[in-house]
């Protein structure tokens, strides 16, 4: 008789399991929580194919005299995803350096840096939007400093576990021989982190890239583009800056990850 060998350890297949129960169960609660209902979805799906075909498809292009508008607005998007990714990137680089421990002059301040820095990062970019619209009002200002928090959060997480994953030999003997904090940076922070640094930084303009177009609806660029023509029900020519808007994202991001791939070799 021949024995039975299988595929997955019994205990694994137990875990497998038992995590399968609990995510069917965990999508039951939470269907009856927010009241949804597959079955209700399923019986409006005719509508939803309706309005896919009648009014998105097929897209349309605006009026002629409006496509350098629209043009102008994906270069606003661009512009403000970048400035905001950047300023953000050399303000956390200047904090990060006192949220690591092993680095930081002062090495009981690096939680306080890096539990502030958590607390900005956990609350998103579109709501730190709505703040400021309520008090500065529509503009691309606001788009910037909602991605410019955001971004600055993240980084300086990201830029401190950088710092904290590179051998510390070379910190420690620029101290041991009186090296001051600047020259320890300089010469042992920036040659080791600088490569992740900037695929951090790369990263974060990819997220913003995106960001951008949704915090835009109330900062500008090509959101609030996207976001009139939505609400003047033209939602042909909404899908043509929605298929613009997806295609500015490819291209950053092929250029990007082939950056990073670069710098991280």
């Amino acid at each position: 008789m021949t024995k039975r060998i299988p595929l997955i350890a019994r205990d694994l297949k137990q875990l497998y399991t038992g995590f399968l129960i609990a995510a069917v169960a965990l999508f039951i609660v939470c269907s009856f929580l927010t009241e949804f209902n597959v079955m209700t979805l399923i019986a409006n799906g005719d509508a939803f194919w309706e309005f896919i075909t009648q009014d998105f498809l097929p897209p349309a292009l605006p009026k002629a005299s409006r496509i350098p508008g629209v043009l102008d607005s994906v270069v606003v998007t661009l512009a403000l995803a970048m400035s905001s990714t950047t300023i953000a990137a050399i303000l956390a680089f200047f904090v990060s350096l006192f949220g690591s421990e092993k680095v930081s002059p002062f090495p009981r301040f690096a939680k306080v840096v890096r539990g502030f820095a958590t607390f900005l990062r956990n609350i998103p970019a579109l709501v730190w939007a709505f703040i400021l619209f309520s008090s500065l009002g529509i503009g691309t200002g606001v788009g910037f400093v909602a991605l410019c928090i955001t971004s600055f959060a993240f980084m300086v997480r990201a830029f401190v576990e950088t710092m904290e994953d590179v051998s510390q030999d070379c910190v420690e003997s620029l101290q041991a021989v009186g090296a001051t904090f600047p020259q320890r940076v300089s010469q042992a922070i920036l040659p080791s982190c600088l490569s992740g640094f900037l695929s951090w930084y790369l990263y974060c303009l990819e997220v913003n890239i995106r960001a951008s177009t949704i915090v835009g609806m109330v900062g500008g660029g090509v959101g609030l583009t996207l976001f009139s023509y939505i609400k003047s029900f033209r939602y042909d020519i909404a899908l043509s800056i929605i298929l613009l808007i997806a295609a500015m994202v490819i291209v950053v991001d092929q250029i990007t990850g082939k950056l990073r791939k670069e710098l991280l070799k």
